[in-house]
């Protein structure tokens, strides 16, 4: 009997075709005498549509085909499942692919996502909402706000709205938080809670973050001045200085003085004053090289 695989595909993620490799899927899938089911994503009621297939063709894998947001979206259909998740990155922000070591060829992802061993991974809630990878608040949170309304998009459009939400940016704001039995107070420009090491974009945020070690970090950006942006985004990561701190917990409550814009995964979440945040160990299987 063959196994089933169901493969999700989101056809508008980075604003790529992709037939390719979905054609590319199926012979894989025909190869290795494997039946795929191939479900694209349309924005309305993905979540219950993809847990019918769940439930109708019980995968031992779902195959994703898309951005950060899209994986995240399928790990919280099937976050009462026990289901390997195999990543074919095809978004504008594929910082979870990135931090994986899967930034590979189509050929190569195809073998791991399809046949691969797997480890499980971390996830965080924040207000009961689901994170894989990096959510954050303040700058950042802006940026992604307003590169997600630009006409500019790439490398380009993103440095150019890097400079722009510098330039606009309010200012700090103060952020009460408490974490591992102690409260803190402080002014910040951003604060970051990650799971994990980097940006889709490369940029090391948190050196010493690991997805599967039952803990998330709070990363305080005191400072974010054209300087200090500089740093971070060449791979200079100022963290034995007083611009930053770093906080590790698996539990932590965040409450600021103002509404604060707000990201999770790279999609902009609105605004918001307080922050619960807890840590999910080994809560999602993900197929690595």
């Amino acid at each position: 009997m063959r196994k089933n695989i169901i493969m999700i595909v989101n056809p508008i993620s980075g604003d790529l075709d992709k037939s390719e490799l979905t054609d590319a899927a199926f012979s894989f899938a025909e190869k290795e005498n494997l039946n795929l089911v191939i479900y694209n994503t349309s924005g309305v009621n993905d979540i219950i549509n993809i847990q019918a297939l769940y439930l109708s063709y019980k995968p031992e894998r779902i195959i994703v085909a898309g951005g950060d947001g899209t994986i995240k979206m399928v790990s919280e259909a099937m976050q009462k499942e026990d289901v390997i998740l195999g990543i074919l990155p095809a978004g504008s922000a594929n910082g979870l692919a990135v931090d994986l070591d899967l930034m590979l060829t189509p050929e190569e992802n195809l073998q791991i996502a399809f046949q691969n061993d797997y480890m499980e991974i971390d996830v965080i809630t924040i207000n009961d909402k689901i994170s894989l990878h990096l959510s954050d608040l303040g700058l950042n949170a802006e940026l992604v706000k307003n590169y997600e309304n630009a006409t500019i998009r790439g490398k380009w459009g993103y440095a150019l709205q890097a400079v722009n939400t510098l330039i606009d940016f309010e200012g700090p704001f103060t952020a009460t938080i408490t974490a591992n039995d102690e409260t803190i107070n402080c002014v910040a420009r951003m604060i970051v809670i990650a799971n994990s090491k980097k940006y889709g974009t490369g940029v090391v945020i948190n050196p010493d973050g690991e997805m599967n070690d039952g803990k998330f970090e709070l990363v305080i950006l005191k400072n974010l001045d054209l300087y200090v942006f500089g740093q971070i985004v060449t791979g200079n990561m100022p963290i034995e200085s007083n611009d930053v701190e770093i906080i590790s917990t698996n539990q932590a409550f965040i409450k600021t003085n103002f509404p604060v814009s707000f990201q999770m995964d790279g999609e902009y979440c609105g605004t918001e004053t307080e922050y619960n945040v807890e840590i999910l160990h080994k809560q999602m299987k993900v197929a690595i090289p």
